[in-house]
């Protein structure tokens, strides 16, 4: 989607005064130097810049702004000199983004982003148009659970635009920090002792069942949890904290499984279930799905091991509108109360 202002609209010193000084590891001068440079930043350098990495040349961006090669060139260079860096670095024939310039085409890519949907609101009059959650997704979070999660904000009164992230919690937590997304959803708290202004709002928690091809169900339903003694197991990888704790409940009870696989993404391991390769343990908050997706029994179940699900967001009082949707409706309907 490619917006085009004719005109210089405002300066965007508003914009990345604040994001830029939260990062002096990667501007390589001081704030008030910064904040003169910035004054002279405005839209039409950044449409420029932002529309020569996408197409990957200042050629192809010629053709798509319907302006000379050189008048581009040289607006490039005012963005540079406004911000204090190349944002571009040439190898050989070919413009490839220096570090900052990176950063500055995140922040770009959003910025136009949200101008091609105003745009659209204003053209259209569209005054109940999307609005937008953007939602972080720690990767041993288990899929079926953050789907249903989030499902109330797809389904809501008000429409709304859902954008999911997943990675690991450390690196979310660093995108919360500088708010680009909204809330994170985890299977753990935030660590201790980590110096970022995060919240851990509970969402609930969830015991385990364990699951198998419906064929050979009843081999492995008889005299459970003895059954699992050699049976074939897919379990988390190793660093996962579910699979810590399903350890801990197989010593306890005496049990020795065999490891028929070890998974980071708990989705392929409900696949290799589904193929029969082994017996595996999930949420009994989503054991119906899990038994309707994948053709799958529960054998039996277990609350001696939990799965404690958590909302985590930069403010002590989730203010987000569909933020406090999904975070109601999953303590209410989907988990056991804490």
């Amino acid at each position: 989607m490619k917006v085009q202002p004719s005109v210089n609209l405002i300066s965007v010193q508003s914009i990345y005064s604040i994001q830029y000084f939260d990062k002096p590891d990667v501007l390589d001068f001081q704030p008030t130097e910064a904040l003169s440079r910035m004054r002279h930043l405005n839209y039409s350098h950044l449409q420029y810049f932002w529309t020569v990495a996408r197409e990957g040349s200042i050629a192809r961006a010629s053709n798509v702004l319907h302006l000379t090669p050189q008048t581009i060139s040289g607006q490039l260079k005012l963005l540079d000199e406004a911000v204090g860096q190349p944002l571009f670095n040439r190898i050989g024939r070919r413009l490839v983004l220096s570090d900052i310039g990176h950063l500055v085409f995140q922040y770009a890519d959003e910025i136009f982003s949200v101008g091609a949907e105003l745009a659209s609101v204003v053209r259209g009059n569209q005054l109940n148009a999307p609005t937008t959650l953007n939602v972080g997704v720690v990767s041993s979070m288990p899929k079926l659970i953050a789907e249903r999660i989030i499902a109330p904000a797809l389904t809501a009164e008000n429409p709304v635009r859902v954008r999911c992230q997943e990675a690991s919690l450390e690196s979310l937590l660093s995108e919360l920090a500088i708010h680009r997304i909204d809330i994170v959803l985890s299977d753990q708290p935030v660590p201790d002792g980590l110096s970022l202004k995060a919240y851990n709002h509970r969402l609930g928690r969830s015991g385990m069942s364990f699951f198998a091809q419906r064929r050979i169900a009843r081999r492995y339903r008889n005299n459970f949890p003895a059954s699992l003694q050699d049976a074939p197991m897919l379990l988390p990888s190793q660093h996962s904290a579910l699979r810590r704790r399903l350890d801990d409940w197989f010593e306890t009870h005496d049990l020795s499984p065999r490891i028929a696989g070890e998974f980071d993404d708990s989705a392929l391991l409900k696949a290799f279930g589904e193929a029969g390769v082994g017996l595996f343990a999930a949420s009994t908050a989503i054991e119906e799905e899990i038994c309707r997706m994948y053709r799958m029994a529960v054998i039996g179940r277990t609350n001696e091991i939990e799965e404690r699900f958590y909302a985590i967001s930069p403010e002590r009082r989730l203010k987000h509108p569909s933020v406090v949707l999904i975070t109601n409706r999953a303590r209410a309907d989907l988990f056991t109360k804490s």
